[in-house]
């Protein structure tokens, strides 16, 4: 069934809370099964994410592909989350049951209790040192931490060890995946016993030599306010804007995501502020994006395989 014209409008998302022992996240974009996000009024509402991706799946472009391609999520530490890292697709598509991998981008929004660092790749030489390290648990050798501030940008590529300390949050932007290698807990229980890890699968996926950076986006001037293009990758390209007025948009990709980090306005008709998440479906056309507010904009590749 083709969705009619009036159909094609900014749809607003509600988003859903997972808590954790570290803290939460708000899966914010998301049609994966443990949290589909709900469409707030318009013609969908009430309809989850899934749902529309299954019926009107022009509103995507008509792109390919069995599950929604992409998650968004705002992640809020109250302590350190695990060590961890995460499979590319073709690893998890053996080992995991043909599910998508995870590549993953963070755009800190706030840090807190003194925190200003983050771990981020390794300091082994190659896969043998690394496993060394690993199976040593060697950690203060084996891990890298790095410098962040509120603005910085990380793109998180398969097989690159990562962990936010606790008073970090940030809005992440990956695959539509849920699938996480702990490599070390700090030795903490949950319910009485410790979590779970998964060595074996992370010496298997681990990035070693990793090069992996912060970014501290340059923004160029634009007559609307700012904006710079942070990243390509084969699963998504992500924009910030920031906007100081009025800009005039047109997005021509399958798909938008827009994540409002800062800021009040409008988009089109929908009003915008802090914590809004819109998808601007394929068709949507010129349309006025108004106030003062910073957005994550990102979009799937034309087609999925």
């Amino acid at each position: 069934m083709q969705t009619s014209s009036r159909a094609i409008a900014p749809l607003v998302l509600k988003p859903k809370r997972i808590s954790y022992l570290w803290g939460y996240e708000e899966w914010c974009i998301s049609a994966h099964a443990r949290a589909d996000c709900q469409i707030v009024g318009g013609v969908f509402n009430g309809w989850t994410l899934g749902r529309l991706w299954s019926e009107h799946r022009e509103l995507f472009g008509a792109i390919e592909g069995d599950v929604f391609p992409l998650l968004v999520k705002v992640i809020d530490t109250d302590r350190d989350v695990s060590i961890q890292l995460h499979p590319d697709d073709s690893y998890a598509r053996e080992h995991e049951n043909g599910a998508l991998g995870k590549s993953e981008c963070w755009y800190v929004m706030g840090l807190s209790r003194g925190t200003t660092t983050a771990v981020l790749g390794n300091q082994a030489k190659d896969r043998k040192d690394a496993e060394r390290m690993i199976r040593g648990r060697q950690w203060s050798q084996f891990l890298r931490e790095v410098p962040i501030r509120v603005g910085s940008f990380v793109q998180i590529d398969p097989g690159t060890i990562h962990s936010a300390h606790g008073g970090t949050r940030f809005l992440e932007t990956q695959e539509n995946s849920d699938i996480t290698y702990r490599l070390y807990d700090y030795d903490r229980l949950e319910n009485g016993v410790p979590r779970q890890l998964h060595t074996e699968q992370a010496i298997a996926c681990v990035r070693a030599p990793d090069p992996t950076q912060v970014e501290n986006p340059r923004m160029e001037e634009r007559e609307f306010g700012k904006y710079a293009h942070l990243v390509d990758r084969p699963s998504y390209s992500t924009d910030i804007y920031v906007i100081e007025g009025k800009m005039r948009a047109e997005f021509r990709h399958a798909f938008t995501t827009v994540s409002i980090v800062a800021g009040r306005g409008s988009i089109g008709r929908v009003p915008v502020e802090e914590d809004t998440y819109l998808i601007l479906p394929f068709g949507l056309g010129p349309h006025e994006w108004e106030g003062n507010f910073t957005a994550l904009v990102s979009w799937p590749p034309d087609s999925q395989s």
